[in-house]
């Protein structure tokens, strides 16, 4: 079975073979893979993946409600986690953009039809022959990272929220020849 070539070892190939690239509709999952994203950036995902169980755990599941309101003592706490990244910055980021998310899912109703919009709520399937092809951003990309740091989110430069798109299935980057392109391909996200 072809997969794409940044795959390797177990925890990438479930990774890739489940998450990456499909489309994603539930808030909480995509606030979280927001936050996930944004930890990574400057970093590999492997750690990331890695460290995902404890992510989960540190920043109560995700959910933004709870993260909003954290404070010196959450931040305390989460800076002597071993099991996450800890970066002041990040764990920051992490807060202000859990207060930002919550914003934006009350203007748009869900934080869903807000991303989405930055696709037309359409996935973009690109064509790429290997993982060297895939650009690090997009015209989508540029636009979603300006719009967000308009609206007060940090840590979501065109280069993250690319990703963060890929992750998501608002882009399909699997190269051609993967299997798991042609199973995204027929999917209908909406």
């Amino acid at each position: 079975m072809k997969r794409c070539d940044w795959v390797s070892g177990e925890i990438h190939t479930k990774y890739h073979d489940t998450e990456w690239g499909t489309p994603l509709h539930n808030d909480r999952k995509l606030f979280e893979f927001l936050i996930l994203d944004t930890m990574q950036s400057g970093l590999s995902w492997r750690i990331i993946l890695n460290k995902r169980v404890s992510f989960q755990k540190a920043f109560d599941n995700f959910d933004a409600k709870k993260i909003s309101k954290y404070n010196e003592r959450d931040i305390k706490r989460l800076l002597v986690d071993e099991g996450i990244i800890r970066n002041k910055r990040k764990i920051g980021s992490t807060i202000n953009n859990a207060q930002r998310f919550l914003e934006t899912k009350k203007e748009f109703g869900t934080f869903d039809k807000y991303v989405w919009s930055f696709v037309n709520c359409k996935t973009v399937h690109n064509r790429f022959k290997t993982w060297t092809d895939i650009p690090a951003t997009s015209e989508e990309s540029e636009l979603m990272s300006a719009d967000m740091k308009k609206r007060g989110f940090t840590f979501v430069g065109p280069t993250v929220i690319y990703a963060f798109m890929q992750t998501v299935g608002m882009v399909n980057d699997h190269v051609v020849g993967c299997f798991r392109k042609k199973e995204l391909m027929s999917i209908n996200v909406r």
